[in-house]
């Protein structure tokens, strides 16, 4: 790779995975500097020159896939970005673990993961690959404020955490999907086939020697953010219900608890009855219609959300097909 030939014998092959859905306006500035990244760490002779930036192009309806091939082309360079393009759009998680797959399947020793929209602190990758070389086959990239966030999603990002840690899911605070894996990791990973990816479950629960790495997280740097408060709410739900069956229990015991409460009201009617008090009832009884209905119609979203599950998973369908990738 011209200049940036010096190399140890020992560098790992590192892959930068990308995942990309109509980052255009984004991409020109993240490759720039993932390249001055990448060059920094092979002259320091940290990785091998045979190190790339992979992006995988989550079937975008813009040119980010037009892109992606220009940087491939382009002979400044030297060969470090290659990709994939999905068939069609597949959501987030999909093609992070495809581009996982991907960097994999071409002979990385470790990949680092990591949005395109330069949130995340690209220097963050000398911190991983400390902890790395430390014997670490996983590193989170851990955020150390949300001062960038509203006090909404704090909150809600707070709650979140603190209910999959109570439903019994593994979890790391403040951690999204910039992390860096092993080989191993990722051959653990790859093993996994539910077409229900939750990845920040998913990883904590392969085991393995971890670390965590703090950066502060920026503001994004071009483009719109690719996670509204529907997609947020849709992610929350896929991880509760991707690893524990505890929603499941609960409306168990609410419908035991309607049970009892239903018997005690039998019982206060017909002592209201034999004593002769009046009962006007009318408000106690809209509102107890109101609830159990509520109660009911909620319980059945819970426990529909994973017979839907289910049934996504016995279909046995790719999770993703790869249209189109790049050497």
């Amino acid at each position: 790779m011209g200049d940036l030939a010096v190399e140890n014998n020992v560098s790992p092959t590192l892959y930068v995975v990308v995942p990309c859905y109509n980052e255009e306006e984004v991409l020109p500035e993240t490759s720039k500097r993932l390249w001055q990244k990448i060059r920094s760490l092979i002259r320091g002779g940290r990785i091998s020159t045979k190190s790339r930036v992979l992006f995988a192009n989550d079937g975008s309806s813009d040119r980010t896939w037009e892109t992606i091939c220009e940087l491939h082309d382009n002979p400044e360079y030297e060969g470090v970005f290659t990709g994939i393009s999905l068939s069609h759009n597949r959501g987030h998680q999909n093609v992070l673990y495809a581009g996982l797959m991907a960097a994999l399947e071409r002979g990385c020793d470790v990949s680092v993961s990591m949005d395109a929209d330069l949130q995340d602190d690209i220097d963050a990758m000398d911190g991983m690959l400390d902890a790395y070389e430390r014997g670490a086959n996983i590193v989170y990239g851990v955020r150390d404020n949300r001062d960038t966030d509203t006090l909404f999603k704090r909150g809600t990002a707070s709650a979140f955490y603190s209910m999959m840690r109570a439903l019994g899911t593994e979890t790391v605070p403040n951690s999204a999907d910039y992390r860096l894996m092993d080989v191993q990791a990722l051959e653990a990973l790859s093993r996994y086939g539910e077409a229900n990816l939750f990845l920040r479950g998913i990883v904590p629960s392969l085991g393995f020697t971890t670390a965590e790495v703090y950066y502060r997280r920026g503001e994004r740097f071009a483009g719109e953010s690719k996670y509204p408060l529907k997609k947020m709410v849709g992610f929350a739900v896929d991880g509760i219900t991707s690893f524990s069956v505890t929603p499941l229990r609960i409306v168990t015991f609410a419908g035991l608890a309607f049970l009892i409460i239903s018997v005690i009201m039998l019982i206060y009617a017909l002592v209201s009855l034999v004593i002769g008090v009046a009962v006007s009832g009318w408000t106690s009884l809209l509102v107890s219609i109101w609830f159990v209905g509520g109660a009911l119609m909620t319980s059945l979203g819970i426990v529909g959300e994973y017979v839907g599950k289910i049934y996504i998973e016995s279909k046995h369908r790719p999770r993703y097909i790869v249209a189109e990738e790049l050497s």
